[in-house]
């Protein structure tokens, strides 16, 4: 049995651990978890302040006065800002200790390996998320708050806006893990390198659909969401094609192939 310092221990795929083992290990990372984001909340919370500053600035002036129409409102949303924050200031951490409790009972992996993994999966969350603050969510309140200006009296209530500023930014994250999913799937041999060049108008026309319906809704933003997809699936392919394996029915599929062996 593998084992190790209380929330880091590895377990290896011959190990035969018992169902209260699991759960223990479980226990002990979610602990882990758990106690990472409190730390982060409080650190965070104490930044409120400057956290809905930096979610208000993609706004025109004119709109950043945001309505609450509820005395708790003020209090949730700053609560709702705080743990956005904390989840993606923890998120190394959170998916090392996912990664660590699912992956190593599957398959033998170093810690320095994991840690690549882990960094790579953040890093481009984290871009995302950076490219749909700098570039998309702007355009996006930009298109929107303009249609239709002269016909309505625009008043933006503030749970809604953090929401949708929140939401925008978590799916620039999630769509920028576009290379991650494809590598994952080529891992697995359930899709090939050449499987995915040879679907590629199929792909643009997913990609153009996941843009569609993210928040914003316009087509400039639209466009600006496709362009570093396309560019990410170019990446997804050259990973597949690299560190891609055969599928798993391959083998069988030679074996009853070959020729039986002469006498």
């Amino acid at each position: 049995m593998g084992t190790g310092r209380r929330g880091v221990r590895r377990v290896a795929p011959e190990d035969r651990l018992s169902v209260f083992e699991h759960l223990d290990e479980l226990r002990t990372r979610l602990f882990i978890c758990v106690l990472t984001l409190a730390v982060a909340f409080a650190a965070l919370y104490a930044f409120n302040g400057w956290l809905l500053s930096l979610l208000l600035d993609p706004l025109s002036p004119e709109y950043r006065k945001l309505l609450a129409l509820s005395p708790t409102e003020p209090f949730l949303v700053i609560l709702k800002v705080v743990m956005g924050a904390a989840v993606l200031v923890t998120l190394p951490v959170l998916l090392y200790q996912l990664y660590a409790f699912i992956v190593p009972a599957v398959q033998v992996q170093t810690r320095r390996r994991m840690l690549v993994i882990v960094g790579g999966v953040s890093a481009l969350f984290l871009g995302g998320v950076v490219f749909a603050y700098y570039l998309v969510l702007p355009v996006a309140l930009q298109w929107l708050l303009g249609f239709g200006q002269g016909d309505f009296q625009i008043a933006l209530r503030a749970d809604e806006y953090f929401s949708f500023a929140l939401t925008m930014m978590l799916a620039g994250g999630i769509v920028f893990e576009l290379p991650i999913a494809m590598l994952v799937l080529a891992r697995l041999g359930l899709v090939s390198a050449q499987q995915f060049r040879s679907h590629w108008r199929i792909a643009l026309v997913v990609i153009a659909f996941v843009a569609a319906i993210l928040p914003g809704g316009d087509p400039v933003s639209m466009i600006m969401l496709m362009i570093p997809q396309i560019v990410l699936y170019g990446v997804g392919v050259w990973l597949a094609a690299t560190f891609g394996r055969p599928a798993p029915w391959a083998r069988f599929t030679s074996d009853a192939e070959e020729p039986p062996a002469a006498a």
